[in-house]
């Protein structure tokens, strides 16, 4: 079974490399560029069809390991 972990800063933590990001899109002359917010994304492939045991698995690693639950958020999608 294959999951996606996506974390992000939760609104209202500032983003730095976002803003860096931002200032070099602009540079490079891609217009429209309102705002950036960077994040990590896991990938991670599972042994076992148990969904509901996938996800607890899952939350449970993004909360010990893959995020900073003070300063970040995460989502948890079983892709199959």
């Amino acid at each position: 079974m294959k999951a996606r972990v996506t974390v992000t800063l939760k609104t209202g933590i500032l983003d730095p490399q976002g803003k860096a990001i931002e200032g070099a899109l602009k540079s490079l002359g891609v217009d429209g560029v309102a705002s950036v917010r960077q994040g990590k994304v896991f990938d991670i492939e599972l042994a076992g069809t148990d969904k509901a045991q996938a996800e607890a698995a899952l939350k449970a690693a993004a909360d010990k390991l893959l995020a900073n639950t003070v300063i970040e958020n995460y989502r948890v999608e079983l892709l199959g």
